[in-house]
Order: structure tokens, then C-alpha cells, then sequence
């Protein structure tokens, strides 16, 4: 009997494949409020729509109560990763897809019935674009990234803030301020800083523990140019490494490439994929922190400078082999090699 993660990595890799194997095709569309449920089979040329009050359990018994096997999509929003849990159990499949794509949902008239047949029409056609969600418990460090990026914003807003008052009175510390209320401002700030550096040394203490109960975690902190807060980022971002078909798809992710656009064969430039703007600060930063250290990594940037690249190009061609190298250890699970091609070589 495969497991849950088992058989949710083996699901999310058959979406397309496996479309004309379902036998029904279910939409839904979830609010507060009420859920709109949309439903197609393999024959019928229109769907049927049921809108009524939200309710999971409700919800669960109409699953149920369809034989044969069921795939579900839902767009991804807030309560897609709870529902998805929720309802795992129920379907032999569930898409959570890319709202961005799905275009034909802003055309005409929109109330959620609407949305949910358009969905499953979408659904029923393979024309949706798949949201990774897991089971996996590294999924949860996606929260923790979150709630850690949320906090370091806020407190360089605060800085920010301290640092308008200064330039705005032409003054450098607080002491040379004649302003009452703006004395006030800056206390109210300045308490908000020193918060701010309290919570944020818990976070970071909390994230080093983490990264050391986790062995991808681990290998990744052996890549030069990766520490540990970039580690947690990147295993909390890719989950899964088996999702991208090869290293091109994964720098494509990571924002490091570009696409071509040709039309008639002639080209019209490139074009920048929608990308992972997380995973592109941590390969662009790494490449950056390897530069210049006694490691192989810039040992091949040295090499590529005296091939005549720029600095700036051969920091990007950096960034790319350091992504490279960090797909293919959180595909295999192997902690960094440096100058393995040497050993295949020989």
C-alpha cells in the first residue's frame, strides 16, 4: 500500500497523461460563505452546477456518492493547501491550478457558478495549469519562510521609517530634534527595532535547528556560496525535485534563463518565464558569496573571466551551474562534490 506522499508524487505526474481515465470531472469554486460545484463526464457536453453553503463534510458525502474515479481541481488561493488535505482522501486526483492561466474565467459574466463550469471545462480539456502541493511535512517550511520574509520586511520598514524622520528634519540622531511628535514617532519606532531584532535572532535559532534535522537541508549547506537561510529556502520552495523534468525546467524556475520568442523563424527576443523570485535571490546571492572564496566554484569563475566573459556574465553563468548543482543533490540526495567531472573523466 503506497503512502500518502507516495501516492501524491505519483499523481501530481499523470495529470495529462491519465486525463481520459477519470470518469468524473469536478470543479470547485470555495468561499467563506458558499461553494459552487461543477461536474462533467466522460460523455456529457455541458456541465452541472450546485451552488450551496460551505461545508466540507457535506462536500466529502457528495464524493462520495460518485463511482468510478474522480478528479478534482481547485484554483489556488488561501484554503487551497487545507482543502487539498481535506479532500485528498476522496478523489483519486486533485489539481490545484494556476488562477493566472486560466483566462477564460475573466471573460462575460462572473459569479461562481459561472467560474466552477468554466473550471471544469478547462479541466476537462487538460488546459490547466498545475500548483505543486504535497503532504510532505517540508511543505510546512514554506510557512516558516514566509513568516520569516513577512517579519525581515517589516523591520526594514521600521528602519526606513526612523531614517525618513532624520533626512526629513536635516538631522542625524535624536537628540538634535526640537519636535515633541516626532520624538514620540521615533520612540514608538525605535521600540518596534528592538522587537524586531528580538524575534528575528528566535526566528534564525529556530531555522538552524530545523536545518539540521533535515538531510537535503544539510547538502545544501555543503554547496559553497549557500548557507543556512538559504538552504531552508530553497528545500521549502522545490519540495520535490522530481517535479521538474530536467535541470533547464529548474533554472527556467529559478528565474536564471529566458526564453526565446520566434515566430516564421525569426526571433523576436526573449522572454522572461514567470519564475521563482525566492530560489533566484539565493542562486544570484550564492554566486556572489562563492566569488572571490578559496572554493572550486570560483576557481570555474576565474577560469570563465579568463575566457573572456564579463564579470557580469560569468557571475550569471555562476549562478546557473550553482542551481544546477543544487537540483541535482536535491534530486539524489547527495551532499556537494566538487570535482566530480574530473573523477568521471579519468
Amino acid at each position: 500500500m503506497k503512502t500518502n506522499l507516495e501516492r501524491t508524487t505519483i499523481i501530481n505526474n499523470d495529470y495529462l497523461t491519465n486525463l481520459d481515465k477519470y470518469e468524473h470531472y469536478i470543479a470547485l469554486d470555495w468561499s467563506q460563505n458558499n461553494m459552487a460545484i461543477a461536474r462533467m463526464t466522460k460523455v456529457s457536453r455541458s456541465a452541472q452546477v450546485t451552488d450551496v453553503p460551505s461545508d466540507t463534510q457535506g462536500l466529502k458525502a457528495y464524493l462520495c456518492n460518485l463511482r468510478g474515479r474522480k478528479i478534482l481541481t481547485i484554483e489556488e488561493t488561501n484554503t487551497s493547501h487545507w482543502l487539498y488535505i481535506e479532500l485528498l482522501d476522496y478523489v483519486d486526483k486533485i489539481v490545484i491550478c494556476d488562477p493566472y492561466r486560466n483566462r477564460l474565467l475573466s471573460e462575460g459574466p462572473k459569479n461562481d457558478k459561472i467560474d466552477a463550469e468554466k473550471l471544469c471545462r478547462l479541466l476537462r480539456a487538460g488546459l490547466l495549469k498545475e500548483v505543486y502541493h504535497s503532504l510532505d511535512k517540508t511543505y510546512d517550511l514554506r510557512k516558516l519562510v514566509s513568516s520569516y520574509e513577512d517579519l525581515i520586511k517589516a523591520g526594514v520598514r521600521l528602519q526606513n521609517q526612523k531614517s525618513a524622520i532624520y533626512r526629513s528634519e536635516g538631522k542625524e540622531k535624536e537628540e538634535d530634534l526640537n519636535n515633541n511628535m516626532l520624538k514620540f514617532i521615533l520612540k514608538n519606532i525605535n521600540e518596534g527595532i528592538e522587537d524586531y531584532g528580538r524575534r528575528k535572532k528566535e526566528f534564525e535559532k529556530f531555522i538552524a535547528g530545523e536545518s539540521q534535522k533535515d538531510n537535503l537541508i544539510k547538502n545544501q549547506i555543503s554547496l559553497p556560496g549557500i548557507g543556512t537561510k538559504g538552504a531552508i529556502k530553497i528545500a521549502a520552495t522545490v519540495i520535490d525535485a522530481g517535479r521538474f523534468k530536467c535541470a533547464g525546467k529548474y533554472l527556467s524556475y529559478s528565474g536564471l534563463v529566458r526564453h526565446k520568442k520566434i515566430s516564421g523563424n525569426r526571433s523576436y527576443g526573449q522572454k522572461r518565464p514567470r519564475y521563482s523570485r525566492k530560489l533566484k535571490s539565493v542562486y544570484r546571492t550564492a554566486a556572489m558569496a562563492a566569488v572571490g572564496g578559496n572554493n572550486p566554484i570560483n576557481e570555474y569563475y576565474e577560469y570563465l573571466l579568463r575566457k573572456g566573459l564579463s564579470e557580469d556574465k560569468a557571475r550569471n553563468q555562476i549562478a546557473r551551474y550553482i542551481a544546477r548543482i543544487s537540483y541535482g543533490m536535491l534530486k539524489n540526495g547527495e551532499k556537494y562534490d566538487p570535482y566530480r567531472w574530473r573523477k568521471h573523466r579519468a
